[in-house]
């Protein structure tokens, strides 16, 4: 996604842009959908432990998504002495990155997790995350198989695959901010079949390699017998001397037996081993075979060069490609890339195939699954599995024509799941087809960037994680636009997919991506889009968006909205949209379903039998999302809300009649701070400053990410001695060790302030409940305030409680008697000083040539850096105008953009009009550059007089539109 810190795979030579802004998501869930277009399968519930609350699962949906080979069945369901952790989908915490949102710790010897089969299985893939190490190199551990109480296997694991922090690309380093991508899947035959119904036990056998193991589910099947080597096959290992141990780099024999293959017209078969490779193989006119994705595996990585591993690429375009007549069947590639780096090639398939089929692969620990760059045609991906990928898992990349994913699963992809993207050359009648696709951690489930004649259908997506939709049609990225030819165009048919949990909150816009979303950023998505026979439920915010230009010529038909965190409809940008049989019901803002800031611009047409999107509204701010499913709301701290059982038969009937006459004078646990007021200078959706003085240790106040320094402040309501504060966050297991580096200041006005501990870091270990306390010299004061400037464990300021005590810790009594007179005489002088060199802007009007969204001029001159205005996108010059309200003489300009976002450089003029008609250059266009973490730029002026001020942008490194957040103007 072009709007955030998301990319993908690159071509040698290739970039992409990069647009940050800054914060986070998100909730719960509960119970089944009813009423679906189709039937959602619930995972099945014994009695159990853990108790997790059903969630419609993503496989087994009649005739929507990948028939896939397994059975799969959910930790939070099964038998279990662990912890149940979520349901929870706030972005970096590790129950949001679950299946079904929702999972088991195991933090002791002799915790498991026990599933009952319901079918034959003799083999299992096993869904788990375990803590990073703090090098963030990653740790291995292992976890005994048991069947019927016998242990049967050891199972290895690892997190060497998971855990990302920072900003893309992302990195390995946990001192980063932004922790995410937290589960791997770990794989092994049991050596015997097991009948329905045996117990598979995972436990734990000891804690000292890793302190928890965090279960998320496991994939139950029967695996066949290794398939034989085809009659007249050439053999890698017989006829080449591959090392099927994996010992030693087979690259070299590999490719001899490919070519050989190619030259004699055979088949080359690669037999059950582990081969290394440290190289792609490059394959053209030939078929390579295996004797089945669980017993021929490829793997590998140079040793050296990092940039080399195990592949399977066909000739590109530009080297003698596009490799023709290609079958690459039953045979995993199971890699060894660690980190996401886009100038790297080092996905499973690569570069050009036409008139060619990949049939049963398994594609694991690549950086994409395949990324295709064409152009190329007749290229088909199918009855395959796609997991645990740094970026992608399918990508059709530049001129993929005729071209088909079909039957495959695509599960924690570190990016879209499947994506078309025509950079120069069009996409033209591509097919994502009957694919199921879960948790992509960053970006969307199914999207196509541009493309003409797009066939997306009878699919599952479920599980957005962040920055991204459930199903994306858009005209985005370089390249994508009306005038090449690469634009949406034609016919997009997307009928009978069924959508979970889809959509979530993008941390750079800071507000709900939809399930189903348009976007124009390169112009806008003008096709006929069919949207048709399908099922949206639960999603995260609004089913429906549309942003940047918009889009027309949708129509949705015979569609079910059953569930969404706040609208309906989203609308951000002009969308025309034809109506037919839409059923909305369970949505949170259900008064005001649609969110219309565009007024006319959103167009509807209705066709007849549509129910649930009546009632519109244009606040600015987006409300906490609230999920239902089936109706029952949940939401606000990550927990289900449980409703009562038995209504109340009787209201009260007598109110008190005497109000208590003397009011008590000590907190009774000596906490002055405790229900008083707090305020704070930034805070996160619900996670306001009153949380830190709730007396509640799980919920809690956060700041705005990425924009130290952050303040905690609590009027105490009086004049208090005090000499301690008692701090705390959490005390789940979900809430790390970190580091807070804080000070506390004191105040008896509000507005001087003096410093009671200096500034220092405050460690939050949850072995010692999350809690540290301070102490100081007692001093005298009435309002307390925390000033942080640092958090180890996230990008912003966290407390979930802030106690304040006397010196002694005791309680302290304030008066219990209440002033009888107030001051009678109010102050008969004001201030006769104004501040020496006032900014002339803020807080005067300001207008502009246009502007993004909710992203008004008057951002720019409200005081607050946080906030900003942004131009209407690709269409430079755009201006900014601020009236000073009278002749002012103006000698220099400080420009502001929030401190979190990414180094870019602003190409603008500065104009001046005694009248706002006729103006004056007061400096001549020049390149002005915000760098990260200051992100301002001063302009000094010849000194002059002007009323009228304005700002005149013609180019953004950054953003493809002028963008600032404040515009400050000094006389000198």
């Amino acid at each position: 996604m072009s709007h955030s810190l998301q990319s993908h795979e690159l071509s040698p030579q290739r970039s992409r842009r990069v647009r940050q802004r800054g914060a986070a998501a998100v909730l719960s869930f509960a119970v089944a959908a009813a009423a679906a277009l189709t039937a959602v399968t619930l995972a099945n519930a014994p009695a159990a432990h853990a108790a997790g609350v059903p969630a419609p699962s993503p496989v087994g949906i009649s005739g929507r998504g990948a028939n896939v080979p397994f059975k799969e069945l959910e930790a939070e369901y099964a038998n279990t002495n662990g912890a149940l952790i979520g349901p929870d989908r706030y972005y970096g915490h590790l129950p949001s990155e679950a299946s079904g949102r929702q999972a088991v710790t195991l933090s002791a010897a002799g915790q498991y997790v026990e599933f009952t089969l319901t079918a034959p299985a003799n083999a299992m893939s096993l869904r788990y995350s375990l803590p990073d190490t703090a090098d963030g190199k990653g740790r291995d551990a292992t976890l005994d198989v048991q069947a019927n109480g016998t242990s049967v296997k050891t199972l290895p694991v690892t997190s060497k695959y998971s855990w990302y922090y920072g900003g893309y690309p992302f990195n390995n380093n946990p001192g980063d901010t932004n922790p995410h991508h937290f589960y791997d899947e770990s794989r092994t035959m049991f050596g015997t079949t097991y009948p329905a119904g045996t117990k598979i036990r995972v436990q734990v056998t000891s804690t000292a390699q890793s302190p928890t193991f965090t279960i998320d589910l496991a994939d139950f099947e029967t695996v066949a017998a290794p398939i034989a080597k085809p009659a007249g096959a050439l053999d890698v290992v017989t006829d080449f001397g591959a090392d099927p141990t994996g010992a030693t780099d087979s690259t070299a024999k590999f490719q001899a037996a490919v070519d050989a293959g190619k030259a004699q017209g055979k088949t080359v078969y690669i037999p059950q081993g582990n081969f290394t490779l440290y190289s792609h193989v490059i394959v053209d006119k030939v078929t390579l075979v295996g004797a089945g994705p669980w017993y021929s595996v490829l793997g590998g990585r140079d040793p050296v060069n990092r940039s080399n591993a195990a592949g399977i690429y066909g000739k590109y375009t530009n080297q003698g490609g596009p490799s023709t007549n290609v079958n690459l069947k039953d045979f995993a590639i199971i890699g060894d890339i660690r980190e996401r780096e886009d100038n790297d090639q080092v996905n499973g398939l690569g570069g050009a195939m036409s008139n060619s089929t990949v049939d049963n692969l398994w594609l694991q620990h690549v950086k994409c699954g395949a990324w295709m760059d064409g152009p190329m045609d007749h290229f088909t991906i199918k009855n395959s599995r796609i997991l645990d990928t740094t970026a992608d898992g399918v990508n059709f990349h530049i001129g993929v024509t005729n071209s088909t994913v079909t039957n495959t699963f695509v599960r924690n992809t570190g990016d879209d799941g499947l994506a078309g993207w025509p950079e120069n050359v069009p996409n033209v009648n591509d097919s994502f087809d009957h694919n199921t696709v879960v948790l992509p951690i960053l970006a969307n489930n199914i999207v196509t960037y541009g493309g003409k004649d797009f066939n997306i259908s009878d699919n599952v997506m479920a599980d957005t994680i962040s920055n991204g939709g459930g199903l994306h049609i858009a005209n985005r990225y370089p390249g994508v636009n009306a005038g090449s030819g690469t634009a949406v165009a034609g016919t997009i048919t997307a009928a009978r997919n069924t959508l979970i949990r889809t959509g979530n909150s993008d941390f750079n816009w800071q507000f709900g991506v939809g399930a189903i979303w348009f976007d124009g950023l390169q112009g806008k998505v003008d096709a006929n889009i069919q949207i048709t026979d399908t099922d949206i439920l639960d999603s995260s915010y609004e089913a429906i968006q549309s942003i940047e230009s918009g889009v027309t010529g949708v129509t949705f038909k015979n569609v079910n909205i059953d569930g969404a965190g706040t609208y309906a409809i989203q609308a951000q940008a002009p969308a025309d949209m034809t109506f037919i049989n839409v059923k909305a019901k369970n949505i949170a803002q259900s008064a005001t379903p649609i969110h219309n800031c565009v007024g006319t611009g959103l167009n509807i047409i209705d066709g007849g039998g549509n129910s649930g999107i009546t009632g519109q509204t244009c606040t600015g701010t987006w409300p906490t999302p609230i999920w239902t499913n089936g109706g029952v709301p949940t939401g606000g701290g990550g927990g289900t809300t449980t409703p009562p059982t038995t209504p109340p038969t009787t209201p009260p009937t007598t109110p008190p009649t005497t109000p208590p006459t003397t009011p008590p004078t000590t907190p009774a646990n000596g906490n002055l701070a405790q229900g008083r007021p707090a305020t704070a200078s930034s805070a996160v959706q619900s996670y306001s400053a009153a949380n830190a003085v709730d007396g509640n240790a799980s919920s809690y106040w956060e700041s705005n990410s990425n924009a130290f320094p952050q303040t905690l402040t609590v009027d105490l309501g009086a004049a208090k001695s005090i000499g301690k504060v008692t701090l705390k966050l959490p005390p789940s297991a979900d809430w790390a060790t970190r580091t807070e580096t804080l000070s506390v200041l004191g105040s008896t006005d509000n507005s001087s302030w003096s410093t009671l501990k200096a500034a220092g870091g405050v460690t939050f270990n949850p072995s010692s409940g999350n809690t540290a306390t301070l102490t100081f010299n007692a001093a005298t004061t009435r309002y307390v305030r925390l000033n942080i400037t640092g958090n180890t464990g996230w990008s912003a300021g966290q407390i979930s409680e802030f106690e304040v005590y006397a010196a002694d810790g005791t309680p302290t009594t304030p008066p219990t008697t209440p002033p009888t007179t107030p001051p009678t005489t109010p102050p008969t002088t004001p201030p006769t000083t104004p501040p020496a060199n006032p900014n002339l802007a803020q807080g005067r009007t300001a207008t502009d040539t246009g502007h993004s969204d909710v992203y008004v001029a008057a951002n720019a001159v409200d005081g607050n850096v946080n906030s900003y205005w942004e131009s209407a996108n690709s269409a430079f010059p755009q201006s900014l105008t601020v009236d000073l309200g009278s002749a002012k003489t103006v000698g220099r300009l400080v420009l502001k953009l929030p401190a979190n976002w990414g180094t870019r450089t602003e190409t603008l003029s500065v104009l001046g009009s005694a009248d706002n008609n006729t103006y004056s250059t007061l400096k001549a266009s020049a390149g002005y550059t915000f760098t990260l973490g200051t992100d301002t730029a001063t302009v000094t002026l010849t000194p002059t007089t002007t009323r009228y001020l304005r700002l005149t942008f013609t180019g953004n490194t950054g953003w493809p539109a002028g963008q600032l957040s404040e515009l400050e103007v000094y006389a000198s």
